[in-house]
């Protein structure tokens, strides 16, 4: 399976020189914890929640401030055509929660470690489904030896 069988796209974007209220009122708007940022569709960085919290407002940056101001410059990043292994291996070497997906060097989506948990819970649910109804169909064992409860 593919990255981007299973990544967020389109993915929310904003510009490095947005200012920080524009990036909280966007994740507020998506129910989202991060952003890309992008100039011209190229990656510049991301910027999370907790860049905001931390380095934003923990810092005394007003909401007028600048994102490049509390991105994350270094990006690790996934191409959409990686397997999906690829991407668990990554999450793994990174020790991050999200990773902005590439196509052609352009944005193409956000893969999140949700997005690997709702396709793994997606699998065993197309692996178990089967027997739950094959069990649940199953009659009724015979009465006990002893005959019934009271």
């Amino acid at each position: 399976m593919k990255v981007s069988e299973v990544m967020t796209s389109p993915p929310v974007t904003i510009t490095p020189h947005a200012s920080l209220a524009e990036a909280v009122r966007r994740m507020g708007e998506g129910g989202i914890g991060s952003l890309l940022v992008t100039e011209n569709g190229t990656l510049r960085g991301i910027v999370t929640d907790r860049d905001l919290a931390v380095r934003g407002l923990g810092r005394g940056l007003d909401g007028d401030a600048p994102v490049e101001a509390v991105m994350s410059a270094q990006v690790v990043t996934v191409d959409a055509a990686d397997d999906v292994h690829v991407a668990y291996r990554t999450f793994r070497r990174a020790g991050v929660r999200r990773l902005p997906v590439l196509d052609g060097g352009r944005t193409a989506g956000m893969l999140t470690v949700d997005d690997l948990l709702l396709d793994v819970f997606q699998r065993l649910a197309d692996l178990l489904g089967p027997v739950a109804w094959s069990v649940l169909a199953e009659p009724p064992g015979p009465p006990a030896a002893t005959g019934p409860r009271r």
